[in-house]
Formats: C-alpha cells, structure tokens, sequence
C-alpha cells in the first residue's frame, strides 16, 4: 500500500512539473495586417519565427491603408505599412517602427526599349504631360499608366517621391502589387510602380536617373524612390506575449538576414 501510495505521489509530482514547464513556454498566436509589398519579407520572418518557437502566424495582405485601419480597431496584433504613418493617425494613438527599406521599382514590359528615365520624366509621364513612348526614346506606343488603389502605402511613397499626389491619370489603379506586375508583364505599352522586392524576370525595371534600385543604392540613399516597411502597433496597449515575442524576434539584428534575402534593406 505505501509502494502504490509512493508511486501516486511521484506520478503526481511528475504532471505538476509537466504542467509548470508547459505553462512557461509562450502559447497563443501572432495575426499581422496590411501591406503587400510587404508579403515576402514579413513571410519570411513569419515562417522562421513559427519554425523557431511554435506560436503561429498569419499575415492577411489587404493594403497598408487597411492595416492601420485593423490594428487600430483591435483586429490584428502587429499593422504592415509601406508607408510613414501620417500626424493623425500618429495622434490617434498609434506607433510606427521601421522594420526595413524597400525601393519602389519603376516597371515597363519587357518588349519597351527604355531602360532609363528620371524622376522629373516619370513626374511629367504620371501627370499626363508625355502620353507617348517615342517622347522619351521608345516605340511610337500610347503610354499605359498603371498604379496602386488610394491608400497604398506604394502609391503614397511614389507619388510622394515624384510631388505627383492627387494629379496622376491612372488607366488602372490596382489593389495588389502582384496585379500591377501582371498588368505591365502584359501591356507593352504599360508603366507601373512596385516593391524592388517583388519585382519578377516577367517585368524590366528601369534605372532612375542613371540608378538601378539594389541593396546597395537602397542603402546609400543614391536610389532616390524609396520607402519605408514599417510595424504599426497601438502606443497605450501592450502587445500579447505572444506578439511581443514576434516584435522582438524580427526587429533583432539576428533578422537581418532573413531581412536581406527577401530584397530588401534592414533598418537594424
């Protein structure tokens, strides 16, 4: 009888030290909202980080403008925006943390001979002011104008860039930058903007005043359309453990790398 007793006790000793070294480890789930151009880098960070520590991660690519939006009404953990955030939306308890810089790359199809323009061009071309291709060098092709849809964090910083805000006559404006890309691969005559870092062999990025958007120029400043990937969380609320852990694991030096192989460069 004191054998069996003895065996319970030390069963029970055994779950209860289970039990506490399960209650340690961070449980729980880590949700992130907005930005598209953000996807491959903060996929990326996202997968190491669940493979790292088993908490899960979703990312819901819905714009940066929809991002803020979400995790200022509480449905996400951690904002992605493309963009600074703005005074108000900074007055209205909001908090900006640039993870990264990414260069916006200005995209032409393939089959377009232009491989140079520079930002006073792409102003004059946005604003409608050069309509053909053959005014810059190219084929005697109407110019197609293809953008990102109001509250882009990709439309705010080139426009912002080119001093084009409120005066360019799109022909498309699109919801994603993946819809841009495939828009341009496919109009000959069509000029686009997006992420350096999603930029695929389907599409020519053009030089900008003689500067190809790399890492290295991204970094120096010499690639002049540029932006930043920025964290929005709330600045009167604690993030979860779970999200904290998250924040601190992908704004750490030790993330660089994964930073870097994504296209783009760490602000850390």
């Amino acid at each position: 009888m004191k054998k069996m007793i003895t065996m319970m006790m030390v069963a029970v000793l055994a779950i209860s030290m289970l039990a506490g070294c399960g209650s340690a480890k961070t449980t729980g789930s880590v949700a992130t909202d907005g930005s598209t151009s953000m996807e491959k880098v903060i996929g990326a960070l996202g997968e190491a980080f669940q493979n790292d520590t088993g908490i899960s991660f979703t990312y819901n690519p819905t714009g940066s403008g929809s991002g803020i939006k979400a995790v200022q009404e509480g449905r996400c953990d951690i904002g992605l925006s493309s963009r600074d955030l703005k005074d108000e939306e900074k007055s209205a308890g909001l908090t900006g943390t640039v993870l990264a810089y990414d260069g916006i790359a200005i995209i032409v199809n393939p089959e377009n001979p232009v491989a140079d323009l520079s930002v006073e061009t792409i102003a004059k071309i946005y604003t409608g002011d050069i309509t053909n291709w053959s005014e810059v060098g190219g084929n005697d092709v109407e110019i197609v104008l293809i953008g990102r849809e109001a509250g882009s964090g990709t439309r705010d910083g080139f426009e912002s860039i080119t001093n084009t805000e409120d005066a360019c006559k799109y022909r498309q404006e699109l919801t994603s930058t993946g819809d841009v890309i495939t828009t341009v691969s496919q109009n000959p005559g069509a000029i686009g903007y997006a992420s350096v870092a999603s930029v695929k062999d389907t599409v020519k990025a053009l030089t900008v005043d003689g500067v190809a958007p790399t890492e290295a120029t991204i970094k120096d400043g010499s690639y002049v359309v540029q932006r930043p990937f920025v964290l929005v969380t709330k600045s009167d609320a604690e993030l979860s453990e779970a999200a904290q852990k998250f924040f601190d694991y992908i704004t750490s030096s030790d993330a660089n790398e994964i930073i870097g192989a994504a296209g783009v460069v760490s602000a850390n």
